[in-house]
């Protein structure tokens, strides 16, 4: 085995990284067409808008963005509570989970679960540090059993949580075979999405290469094209919300997507006709990551190259914002693309709750705006502020506690504080302030403020 204990600040690997290569191969059988059929059954909450934010766009610090079943498990789970012993109790259940001689599928589960949860509200790097490597043998071993769903499940949220605390450059060589071995042979769709879950985390904090990085986005585009059947799991929505949602976070790490934009936008246009919410939501997210980041910033070296509808000027003249311009087009239809997210945007129909049609209106919005305006970030405002004498812009925020909120301004930035609140929960704040790793994936641009300024 791998030693583990090179940690990935080391060597930078979480930061954005351009593809050294543009000929990323793609998984070998890609379906000539995607199947008509779309996912259909309602089992996970919609996205961001529904629920977790109030009307001026604030997303709280005690937000969860919890989509697999075993994490409303775990949060509901009250009998292990963290206390103020808790590393010499963390200490005890990695013991427990290194030794598996006498222990039973019910004592694993419990061990999993505390050490998970403790792992979450706590910042452990120190407590774990030199054992990263027999705990990754120990969950590959759960991994790779399946003896019990839960215990499946909870070793890749142990998994997950474990590369996030204390990353290596190594450990995603040691887990993806594992992880890709249960999203397409498990017989439980729970697993499989977890999987497909944890195989984003550890693909981007534990060591992927760019060329590595790109093969499992085309892996994920497959099962998002073939609504599942790829793994067979036909049109069963938690899958395929998971592979376009770890698709939109990996993608944030390659700089240059012009070799990928058009088939992704094919396949994500498709979803958008889906029966589930969240997979319409996932799929306009990623549209819209996709034309921010067709554009670049305008340099003096490219002369006139450009037309002056290709090129996108800050509208507040602020100094050094600099002009940016198209780098390529993302989808060749896009009047068509256009009057799609128009009409989601204005959704009514009595085959959704009241709850479900505001999130896709709210979320459609914000989509349509981007791909017509793709210098507009989530929850763009053009009214003018009286005191600035500036327009708002996008006025999404994130709570750090009382005092501080994060702007989220960009679409990279919104998806990947999802994908951190999907791993980290209510220990999101918690990692945000203590956790480099965390802290680096989504770092402030400028300094917090009061949010009496931002609401």
């Amino acid at each position: 085995m791998h030693d583990l204990r090179r940690q990935a600040l080391e060597s930078g690997k979480t930061t954005s990284r351009k593809a050294r290569s543009k000929q990323a191969s793609p998984a070998s059988s890609r379906p000539n067409s995607a199947p008509a059929s779309r996912a259909a059954s309602r089992t996970r909450a919609v996205s961001r808008a529904g629920s977790d934010e109030d009307e001026t766009g604030n997303l709280s610090d005690e937000t969860s963005f919890s989509t697999n079943s075993i994490d409303e498990l775990l949060n509901g789970d009250a009998s292990d509570p963290i206390t103020d012993t808790w590393r010499a109790d963390l200490a005890d259940r990695i013991q427990e989970l290194l030794d598996r001689k006498r222990s039973s599928v019910q004592g694993r589960e419990k061990c999993l679960t505390s050490y998970v949860r403790t792992l979450t509200a706590q910042y452990a790097e120190e407590d774990i540090r030199g054992k990263e490597a027999e705990l990754v043998v120990a969950f590959l071993k759960s991994i790779k059993a399946e003896s019990s769903e839960k215990e499946t499940i909870l070793a890749m949220k142990a998994l997950s949580m474990t590369v996030i605390t204390s990353p290596s450059d190594l450990i995603y060589d040691a887990v993806c075979s594992p992880l890709k071995r249960v999203i397409s042979d498990s017989t439980s769709i729970p697993s499989k999405a977890a999987a497909v879950r944890c195989l984003g985390t550890c693909t981007f904090f534990g060591g992927a290469s760019d060329d590595e990085i790109l093969d499992n986005m085309a892996y994920l585009l497959e099962i998002v094209a073939s609504d599942g059947s790829f793994i067979d799991a036909q049109d069963e929505v938690d899958p395929v919300v998971a592979a376009l949602e770890e698709w939109g976070t990996l993608s944030t790490l390659i700089d240059d997507l012009e070799g990928e934009s058009e088939e992704a936008a094919e396949y994500f246009v498709e979803q958008l006709s889906s029966s589930d919410p969240g997979v319409q939501i996932a799929a306009g997210e990623n549209i819209a990551l996709l034309y921010e980041k067709s554009y670049r910033p305008l340099t003096e070296d490219d002369g006139d190259d450009f037309s002056e509808t290709d090129i996108i000027a800050d509208p507040d003249d602020t100094p050094g914002v600099p002009k940016l311009v198209k780098n390529y087009d993302v989808y060749r239809r896009s009047d068509v693309l256009k009057d799609t997210l128009s009409e989601l945007a204005s959704l009514n129909t009595h085959r959704l709750s009241k709850k479900e049609q505001k999130a896709i209106r709210s979320n459609f919005a914000d989509i349509l705006d981007s791909v017509e305006y793709p210098t507009h970030g989530p929850r763009y405002q053009n009214a003018i502020s009286q005191d600035t004498g500036k327009r708002y812009g996008s006025r999404m925020t994130v709570r750090i506690h009382k005092d501080g909120v994060m702007k989220i301004d960009k679409w990279w930035k919104l998806h990947r504080l999802q994908a951190l609140r999907r791993v980290l929960q209510s220990g999101f704040v918690s990692h945000y302030e203590r956790n480099p790793v965390v802290f680096e994936s989504l770092p402030y641009t400028t300094p917090p403020v009061s949010l009496a300024t931002t609401c």
